[in-house]
């Protein structure tokens, strides 16, 4: 491989970002407007337009969808100019289109990259979900344990009562029997509307967030970007797929799974390092939403790469046009 066709992580990080912003004042017009799809319309095309820029080789691993389910940035979608690195790209052009139309908190736009074939292809399917931040043991919690097992065990390792443990969790009638159980073992849950990178990102920075660990159900492929951020960020993740019926089955073996139980590690899910962006739509506890300055909007902007654990905020104003 030449120079000219290395992963440069620096390099592709501080692009990305032009990517994310794009997509995130594509936006700007459509929140609290009520119409989710015009919102993650607006950002796919202008995700869509930015990477069409980079000087990549990149292929969409995690995206709208399949082809025939999404017209533009689909699973299997050939972006950049082609003259570049050979890449995995993970992205949601608009994580958070319920809570972007009715204006509430921690609405992203967020991307990933990583040389070609270490992501995990994982299909437009559930994925059970389980999420704690850094300076753990590896393992000290897991899927195969119940909430309340999870909760004493993430209780012991931390040296607090469980009562001191706060969970993230999505807000949706299929996790209610989850909430009493954790409830019942003491701890305290932090519902969230939508979202569920932004969830998953707070176990890591625990101090800031008062959250520490992340459960239940959501779509796998925002469980592959959160496990991006994670790489970057420290903490660990575990995923284990979810199918309905035979046709989710099908994609799966479409993107190369066979074994259905399979419960994937942090290190599954992204084998390479990674860099990870994203910008913040509306306000939230990770990143500001878009602001209005003048003849200006602002953005703000989080540029992670796992290979040396930097972390970026960069804030832009965008002159309005």
């Amino acid at each position: 491989m030449t120079a000219a066709t290395e992963f440069d992580d620096e390099i592709l990080s501080l692009a990305l970002a032009r990517v994310t912003e794009a997509a995130a004042l594509a936006c700007r017009p459509l929140i609290g407007r009520g119409d989710e799809k015009a919102a993650d319309q607006a950002a796919v095309n202008a995700m869509r337009r930015e990477l069409g820029r980079l000087d990549i080789a990149g292929t969409v691993v995690i995206g709208e969808g399949e082809r025939d389910e999404a017209p533009m940035l689909y699973i299997g979608e050939e972006v950049g100019t082609g003259r570049g690195p050979a890449v995995d790209i993970a992205l949601d052009p608009l994580e958070g289109t319920t809570i972007t139309a009715k204006a509430m908190p921690n609405a992203l736009t967020v991307i990933s990259a990583a040389p070609r074939g270490t992501m995990l292809h994982a299909p437009d399917v559930y994925m059970d979900k389980l999420a704690i931040g850094p300076g753990y043991a590896q393992d000290v919690v897991g899927l195969d344990m119940g909430p309340a097992e999870r909760v004493a065990a993430l209780a012991r390792a931390k040296g607090c009562a469980p009562s001191e443990i706060t969970v993230c969790v999505l807000e949706r009638p299929r996790h209610q029997e989850m909430i009493a159980e954790l409830r019942a073992a003491g701890a305290a849950i932090h519902l969230i509307g939508d979202g569920d990178v932004a969830g998953v990102m707070h176990c890591a920075d625990p101090e800031t967030t008062g959250i520490d660990m992340y459960m239940g159900t959501g779509g796998a492929p925002e469980g592959v970007l959160a496990a991006g951020a994670l790489k970057a960020l420290g903490g660990q993740i575990w995923g284990r797929l979810l199918f309905r019926n035979d046709d989710e089955k099908g994609r799966a073996e479409k993107a190369g799974i066979s074994d259905f139980g399979r419960i994937y590690a942090l290190g599954d899910m992204v084998r390479a390092d990674v860099v990870f962006a994203a910008t913040g739509v509306t306000q939230g506890s990770i990143l500001a939403g878009l602001r209005p300055c003048g003849a200006f909007v602002e953005t703000e902007t989080l540029l992670l790469r796992s290979k040396t654990g930097e972390r970026r905020r960069t804030t832009c104003r965008h002159p309005l046009t």
